[in-house]
């Protein structure tokens, strides 16, 4: 608290800026900043208010470089806002930030006002730093942590996306033969009268029923989308979803480490920075992107007593593996439960690492014989009617 009241005072020298919301406020309409004149204008741009986790990192690390280079909290904060673009999330964010720092609110404090921003990890760390008085430590922290999240968001999706792109470039190639090359070959062996073999009536069936029930397909394919993605953010629906997620093959070796191996590093990272055992269970249930595991988090939450020792209760859950839980005790014993935390961490992430190799390793040959498998169908199905047919004619 007295690190950000320092900061707001040095700040206010300077002719303050005044947030959006202000200005909203001080409008005659009394707009949002999103529904504002200027921002309704043909070709204006919209107002972002939401910044994504690359650009929080990126801002954390500049705000720890301009502090420790001796400017103020305030100034910090001004200078980074009037580095983003003219309706940016940058500039709106860091605008509000320093008004609200400004009007004497701790830096935390004002974090928390924009919690799709700042999760609940980010305001409660500043919160340590601003007592501790080790801000710019702090922020440096936060950076690790960030750039480690992204590193593992990176890995799974680059371990995807080459699965995808194949399949998707699959599936369009047989639904175009389906569609455009299949009725040409239908007319040629209707043409001729002879009688066709089962695979051929198979696929000519196939395709007729793509060309005239097509559009309801697609319909049902659509409406099915929409109610998943609906579902999957219903609480039964995440948890149904995340359960099968550490349950799938392939995938849950990679969903299991991953998700260990960013628990591990939020406790050690909000233990560090003198964050109390409870508080950084609830912080971890609540950036959790496993809802079974956040789930695993809260009961285990409930259950300590002491405030202190976490592994027994984590065991107990039936969640977590043995190996992880028993490095943990193994910390709680020795008074350093924020190393074996890292060592853990780092554990987790290389098998992670691990998974990740034998899942790409293991997926593209599936995806070739699957994608072969259709192709040759479809190739077998036309050349057994051609023969067919050139045989009795013959």
């Amino acid at each position: 608290m007295g690190y950000a009241k320092r900061s707001g005072a040095g700040a206010t020298g300077a002719s303050p800026v005044k947030a959006p919301k202000e200005e909203a406020k001080t409008s005659s309409s009394g707009a949002s900043p999103q529904g504002s004149v200027w921002n309704m204008q043909i070709g204006g741009a919209k107002q972002k208010t939401q910044m994504k986790s690359v650009e929080v990192l990126l801002l954390t690390s500049e705000l720890a470089d301009l502090i420790e280079a001796g400017m103020t909290l305030g100034q910090a904060l001004r200078a980074l806002s009037s580095q983003g673009e003219e309706g940016s999330a940058q500039r709106y964010v860091c605008q509000d930030l320093c008004d609200r720092i400004v009007r004497g609110e701790n830096f935390s404090d004002a974090c928390a006002h924009h919690p799709k921003t700042f999760p609940p990890l980010y305001s409660n760390m500043i919160r340590a730093g601003e007592a501790s008085g080790a801000m710019v430590e702090v922020l440096r922290r936060l950076v690790d942590h960030y750039e480690r999240y992204d590193n593992m968001r990176s890995k799974i999706k680059s371990a995807l996306s080459y699965p995808i792109i194949v399949l998707v470039f699959g599936i369009l190639a047989v639904i175009g033969a389906l569609v455009w090359i299949i009725p040409q070959f239908q007319k040629v062996f209707e043409s001729m009268g002879a009688s066709l073999p089962l695979p051929t009536r198979i696929l000519i069936g196939m395709s007729d029923g793509l060309i005239q029930y097509g559009w309801m397909m697609a319909l049902g394919l659509v409406a099915f989308a929409l109610w998943f993605n609906k579902w999957r953010k219903t609480d039964s629906g995440r948890l149904k979803i995340d359960g099968w997620k550490l349950r799938a093959p392939l995938v849950k070796g990679i969903v299991a480490c991953g998700a260990y191996s960013s628990l591990a590093y939020t406790l050690k990272t909000l233990l560090v920075n003198g964050v109390n055992v409870l508080q950084a269970l609830k912080i971890s249930e609540e950036t959790c992107n496993n809802a079974v595991i956040g789930q695993a988090l809260a009961t285990a939450r409930k259950r300590v007593t002491d405030g202190t020792s976490i592994s027994g209760p984590l065991a107990s859950s039936g969640i977590f593996p043995r190996m992880m839980t028993d490095m943990l005790a193994v910390g709680e014993q020795a008074g350093d439960m924020a190393g074996s935390l890292e060592h853990i961490g780092r554990r987790y992430q290389k098998d992670m690492d691990r998974h990740i190799t034998a899942f790409t390793n293991a997926l593209e040959p599936i995806l070739i014989v699957l994608i072969a498998g259709a192709v040759g169908f479809v190739a077998v199905a036309i050349l057994m009617a051609v023969f067919k047919v050139s045989s009795s004619l013959g």
